[in-house]
């Protein structure tokens, strides 16, 4: 029996984007064909640089606009040319038909309009809002509209930027036209939600059980509204959770377009295939926790901290009531070795982290290190840790200054680092925002070692790189370990990542250490219920 082909929703037709630049001309898309049809999620997968944010934002009708920049092609949604047609028939698209979910919710909202105003802003009614937020799973929705974004966890703030993406506005189109009577019929049919969602990487800083919920909020969304979804990922295991097909982007083409299932299990392309080998998954055999820690571990720890106990004025409380974040924790990395602390945003980690580090104090218990040296940090975001305004070399320099050295002497210690980094001089002279997201984690990890230390505490350093970029970072901190006998902390949301990098793994759960162990251990055979969450609800594609 044949199956009837749905409606499309979508079509791109031999779509080109390109930049004049400096170095010569820069082709982001390169002729691309795609058809997007009624109630399916398709996945653009890709590393970043291969044009699949330009494409999403040629679908919104909203292509980059510069003297530099050239546009060719055409998108169409509800017979609008999105990219040549009127502006004002575009912008009604886009209020009307379409939705957009981005990376960072926090960034996406507007800090200064609370949840209600914001949900409701397309036209909304109160009542449709609320509606939203229970649709997005949203607990006490009708309180949640009277709040601020700065009052939700990420998770909810997500969800809540993809209420807001929601709430198409019902009202018809005020021009006339063919192309307006279409925009009309589909808002009357939708009832208020948008016959194309597009998500720009909305899971990739969320703990793995939001994101497993976000991800089953999108199946949800699809099946009870037959609203399209366009997901933007470099994730291939969250493509793989969600979409009906995969589309993969490489260099501003799509090189390979199919089936997920088929393009998961029998890749075609060369580039698919080297995604899959780089990704990183739980179920996946690392030699990492097989090795031994660099040096002997029966000397005295790297990093040791006992008992430590930190609060915080509780907010909305009564005057002196406290919000315990870390209860009671020790643990311990050997020297050489390589601990990993795992849990969800909101459990305690990143604080215990900053005050391993001395950036804040524990309200009880003690923290020691190997001659009292306070550890090295490297911040998830390299971008931010930066100083934009100064080169690489100036900001290893400054390290390199309190430890004694002449400028000849920096300057070649300078350049030992970065080699050690795997970056060259072309690097050195640059400014962060002149690097890409892989060469600034790895100068940032290099400006770390300036100081000789006997530790570097990670924190997320890989959650926002893709695939092959996470695996080299990865492949660095360990040869540094390995090499060096630098032993690391790894703070981290991604099993996957733990397990990569771990000899040791501890979960923590609430502020308290829940479960302990060696990574072998920890993953084949969790203790603790939250761990096995945790590992059921990371996405795997094996």
């Amino acid at each position: 029996m044949n199956v009837p082909t749905k409606e499309l929703v979508a079509q791109v037709v031999d779509l080109r984007v390109s930049f004049a630049t400096e170095d010569g001309l820069v082709q982001a898309v390169k002729g691309v064909d795609l058809e997007i049809r009624a109630g399916e999620i398709l996945a653009i997968v890709g590393e970043s640089g291969s044009g699949k944010t330009v494409l999403s934002s040629c679908l919104m009708g909203l292509p980059p606009t510069s003297r530099k920049t050239t546009v060719t092609g055409s998108v169409l949604i509800a017979g609008v040319d999105m990219i040549e047609g009127d502006e004002k028939l575009r912008r009604e698209v886009r209020r009307n038909l379409l939705g957009a979910v981005f990376q960072d919710p926090l960034t996406s909202l507007d800090p200064m309009m609370k949840i209600g105003a914001q949900v409701r802003e397309r036209g909304a009614t109160q009542q449709r809002g609320v509606d939203a937020l229970v649709d997005c799973g949203v607990p006490e929705p009708e309180m949640r509209m009277d709040q601020w974004p700065h009052a939700l966890s990420g998770g909810l703030r997500q969800r809540v930027s993809i209420a807001s993406a929601l709430t198409t506005d019902i009202r018809p189109p005020v021009s006339s036209g063919v192309d307006s009577t279409r925009i009309g019929e589909l808002v009357a049919a939708q009832d208020g939600t948008p016959i194309l969602l597009i998500a720009d990487e909305p899971t990739t800083a969320l703990d793995v059980r939001v994101q497993a919920q976000i991800i089953a909020l999108f199946a949800r969304l699809r099946e009870e509204h037959d609203c399209s979804i366009v997901l933007i990922t470099h994730d291939l295991g969250v493509a793989g959770q969600i979409a009906d097909r995969v589309a993969v982007m490489y260099q501003g083409e799509l090189v390979e377009v199919g089936p997920t299932e088929q393009v998961l299990r029998d890749p075609q392309h060369e580039y698919t295939r080297r995604l899959l080998d780089a990704r990183l998954d739980i179920k996946k055999v690392f030699a990492t926790a097989e090795r031994e820690p660099a040096v002997d571990v029966s000397a005295a720890p790297d990093l040791v901290l006992t008992d430590i106990v930190k609060s915080y004025p509780k907010a909305g409380g009564r005057r002196g009531e406290r919000l315990t974040v870390v209860n009671g924790v020790s643990l311990s990395v050997p020297r050489g070795g390589s601990l990993a602390l795992v849990g969800e945003s909101g459990c305690g980690k990143s604080t215990l982290l900053r005050i391993a580090t001395g950036l804040t104090a524990a309200d009880s218990g003690t923290v020691g290190s190997r001659d009292g040296e306070r550890p090295q940090l490297v911040f998830q975001d390299a971008g931010s840790s930066l100083t934009p305004w100064l080169s690489i070399e100036s900001q290893i320099g400054e390290r390199l200054r309190s430890r004694r050295f002449s400028r000849a002497e920096r300057a070649e210690e300078t350049n030992r680092l970065l080699g050690r980094v795997g970056l060259d001089t072309r690097a050195a002279r640059a400014r962060p925002r002149e690097l890409s997201g892989g060469q600034r984690q790895r100068a940032a990890i290099a400006r770390a070692l300036a100081s000789n230390p006997n530790i570097l505490v990670c924190d997320e350093p890989v959650s926002a790189l893709d695939a092959s970029l996470a695996a080299r970072v990865l492949d660095l901190l360990e040869e540094l370990r390995e090499t060096m006998g630098i032993a690391i902390l790894m703070v981290t949301h991604d099993l996957a990542v733990a397990k990569r990098i771990s000899n040791t793994v501890a979960v923590m759960y609430a502020g308290e250490i829940i479960e302990r162990g060696s990574s072998s251990e920890v993953f084949a055979s969790p203790q603790h219920p939250y761990t096995r969450e945790l590992l059921a609800a990371s996405p795997t594609i094996y």
